[in-house]
């Protein structure tokens, strides 16, 4: 058989697992118009969903990762009740099925929809309905895709220890794992050791922002102080990653250790890190062997999905179908899984997807 050419239309058809999304970053604008509009927020941007769309994408690509941030306040805005969150998980769920995204770990911080006093436990609870809603109407539909929680605290507030206790809650319900999000300068993921405590005691599993906004430091701080297992985002390991002469110490034990890394080209671009895709480590770490995965971050402000992703880097590196595959592969093999359903995902899914596929 001769091989699919590598476009985006068979990158969409491919099985694609994605590790780095957030829940609040990738909704439709028409269900952030309609939530809007039912919740009363009248401080959206623009009211059609061709001009909401836009101001969101402009704004994130001021090149600060701070600015970037800052559109986060409309979306959030608009999921302070458990039907908005149902619904956005349940579209989430559908729309990245839709896209060929056979596994997903989809991450939000629950505690941003208390703002007008729902219950954190009612904020997972309905994002965890949704999701599993999502799955049935994607399975009903032919795009069968498994979806985790990941339960993000945000590093400037002093709930990390709720949240990772939300996490051992509801693991056997659908949370996949703990995050930090938010601003890394000035806020070290160590800085609240008693959350690390409850994760440590239950055996929970975590990834961490890190290595974006701040230096290598992040990184190290990550993995030694907070037991991270992925690093979200990690792209300032390139540091350490000189043109030629050896590696740095922390970027030779990221990749003699395989820790993944869950990059997001285009929102690295936005919030600053790198001046273009061009010029983005992405190819060179993945060259070189480190555990490279491609994700999206935020649909919605970074105009992306996990097919355009993928397609973008593979037509800027010229990369091949073994490169999208062994991403995908790396990918799978860090989800938040038990052995039983990553072997699963790997043989009949994966590979199989992209057999047929060449």
């Amino acid at each position: 058989m001769v091989p699919a050419e590598l476009t985006p239309e068979s990158i969409r058809r491919a099985p694609k697992v994605l590790l780095h999304d957030h829940l609040d970053g990738g909704l439709r604008p028409a269900t952030v118009l309609e939530l809007a509009d039912e919740a009363g927020y009248r401080g959206l941007p623009a009211d059609d969903e061709d001009g909401l769309a836009r101001w969101l994408r402009q704004a994130a690509d001021s090149g600060s990762l701070d600015r970037y941030l800052e559109t986060f306040a409309h979306t959030v805005a608009v999921l302070q009740r458990p039907e908005g969150l149902h619904r956005v998980a349940r579209e989430c769920a559908v729309d990245l099925a839709a896209d060929g995204v056979v596994h997903a770990e989809v991450r939000y911080a629950p505690e941003l929809s208390t703002q007008r006093g729902l219950p954190i436990e009612a904020a997972v609870e309905a994002m965890l309905d949704g999701f599993a809603a999502g799955c049935r109407e994607a399975a009903a539909a032919g795009t069968p895709i498994s979806v985790g929680a990941l339960l993000c605290a945000m590093r400037q507030e002093d709930r990390w220890a709720e949240v990772a206790s939300l996490v051992v809650r509801y693991r056997d319900a659908g949370v996949a794992g703990f995050d930090l999000a938010g601003p890394e300068d000035g806020f070290p993921p160590d800085r609240l050791p008693e959350a690390i405590a409850v994760l440590d005691r239950a055996g929970a599993r975590r990834t961490v922002h890190a290595g974006e906004a701040a230096g290598v430091a992040s990184i190290r701080a990550a993995l030694d102080g907070a037991g991270a297992e992925r690093i979200g985002h990690g792209v300032r390991i390139a540091d350490e990653v000189p043109d030629d002469g050896p590696l740095g110490p922390l970027a030779q034990r990221v990749l003699d250790e395989e820790v993944p890394l869950e990059v997001a080209p285009s929102s690295n671009v936005q919030t600053g890190a790198y001046p273009s895709l061009a010029e983005h480590p992405v190819d060179r770490l993945h060259r070189l062997g480190f555990a490279v995965t491609v994700n999206t971050d935020n649909r919605l402000m970074s105009g992306v999905s996990a097919t355009s992703e993928l397609a973008d880097v593979a037509a800027t590196f010229g990369w091949s179908w073994d490169d999208v595959q062994r991403v995908t592969e790396r990918a799978a093999a860090a989800a938040f899984l038990d052995d039983c359903a990553r072997r699963r995902l790997l043989d009949d899914v994966v590979r199989p997807g992209f057999a047929a596929l060449r």
